[in-house]
C-alpha cells in the first residue's frame, strides 16, 4: 500500500484500514465462526424461500414474486458486507483498497435503498390485496409486478451514483483508519483533506430521505389495511388477514427502525460502538430473520417450504 506525501506534510490515502472489532486473537477468530454461521445460514434461509416460491406453481402470483426478489436482495446485501468482514477478522492489515471501499460504500447503500422500495411496494401490494380485493388481479399484474421490481432495482442503483462519484474524487488526507466494519459515509468524509461540509449534508439528506418518505408510505398503507381489516365480519378473515400482513410489519419494524435510528439522526450522538452494532443489526441480523418471519407467519409459504425440503 503506497502513500504518497503532498507539500503540506499530510499523506494522500490510496487505501483505508478497517478496524471492524477490536479484539484479542481468539476474539478475532470467534467472531469469523460465529458471522460465518450467521452468513451461511443467510443464504441458505432466503435461498430456500427462493427456491420454493419457484417450485410451487401456485405462488407463482404477485406477493410471491416480490418476496422471491426481496429474498434475492438479502443475499446481495448481506454479501456486500459479511464476505469481506470475515476476510478482516484473519487479517493482520484489514487494509481495504480505495476502490473496494467506495464499491463497497456504493452497493451497500444502494442495496438498502432498493430494501426500501420492495418493502413499499410489498405494503402496495398487500392494501390492494385486502382493500381492492375485486381489483386486485386486474390491477396487480403480472406485467405490473416486473415494471415495479425493474424500477426498485434501477432507482436503488441510480440513487446514490452521483454522490458517490463526488466524493471518490476528493482527496483523503491523514489517518487512514476507519473505525467501523464497513466503509460508512461518516468516517470516510472525516478522512477528507479539506472539511466537505455542502457533501455532509448532501449525504445526511440522501441516506434517510428515502427511508423516511417510504416509512411513511408504508405505514399509510397498513393504516389503511388495518382499518379494512377491523371491518371483516368474521375472526377467521381477520386473523389470515393480520397473518399476511404481520410479516410484512415485522420486517419492517426490524430494518427502518434501526436504519431510522442510525441515520435519521444526528450522527453525533452515536458513539463508534453503539454505531456498528445498530449497523450490525440491520445489515446482518435482519437477513437472516427474515426468512424465519416469512415462513413462521404464512402458511402457504409453510406449505411450500415442507413440499420443497421433503425432495
Amino acid at each position: 500500500m503506497k502513500i504518497f506525501n503532498t507539500p503540506n506534510n499530510s499523506s494522500t490515502i490510496t487505501g483505508f484500514i478497517l478496524l471492524g472489532f477490536p479484539c484479542p486473537r481468539e476474539g478475532q477468530i470467534f467472531l469469523f465462526v460465529l458471522f460465518s454461521i450467521v452468513y451461511l445460514l443467510t443464504l441458505m434461509g432466503n435461498g430456500c424461500i427462493i427456491c420454493a416460491v419457484c417450485w410451487d406453481q401456485r405462488l407463482h402470483t404477485a406477493m410471491y414474486i416480490l418476496l422471491v426478489n426481496f429474498s434475492f436482495l438479502e443475499i446481495c446485501y448481506v454479501t456486500a458486507t459479511v464476505p469481506n468482514m470475515l476476510a478482516n477478522f484473519l487479517s493482520e492489515t484489514k487494509v481495504i483498497s480505495f476502490s473496494g471501499c467506495f464499491l463497497q460504500f456504493y452497493v451497500f447503500f444502494s442495496l438498502g435503498s432498493i430494501e426500501c422500495l420492495f418493502l413499499a411496494v410489498m405494503a402496495f401490494d398487500r392494501y390492494l390485496a385486502i382493500c381492492q380485493p375485486l381489483c386486485y388481479p386486474t390491477i396487480m399484474t403480472g406485467c405490473l409486478c416486473t415494471k415495479f421490481v425493474i424500477s426498485c432495482w434501477v432507482f436503488g442503483f441510480l440513487w446514490f451514483l452521483v454522490p458517490i462519484i463526488i466524493i471518490s474524487q476528493m482527496s483523503f488526507c491523514g489517518s487512514r483508519i476507519i473505525d467501523h466494519f464497513l466503509c460508512d459515509p461518516g468516517p470516510l468524509l472525516a478522512l477528507t483533506c479539506k472539511r466537505a461540509p455542502v457533501m455532509e449534508v448532501v449525504f445526511s439528506t440522501l441516506s434517510p430521505l428515502p427511508l423516511i418518505v417510504l416509512f411513511l408510505f408504508i405505514m399509510g398503507s397498513y393504516t389503511l389495511v388495518l382499518r379494512a381489516v377491523l371491518r371483516v365480519p368474521s375472526a377467521a378473515g381477520q386473523r389470515k388477514a393480520s397473518s399476511t400482513c404481520g410479516s410484512h410489519l415485522a420486517v419492517v419494524s426490524l430494518f427502518c427502525g434501526s436504519v431510522l435510528v442510525m441515520y435519521g439522526t444526528p450522527t453525533s450522538q452515536h458513539k463508534n460502538r453503539m454505531h456498528k452494532i445498530v449497523t450490525l443489526f440491520y445489515s446482518v441480523v435482519t437477513p437472516l430473520l427474515n426468512p424465519v418471519i416469512y415462513s413462521l407467519r404464512n402458511k402457504d409459504m409453510k406449505r411450500a417450504l415442507q413440499k420443497f425440503l421433503r425432495i
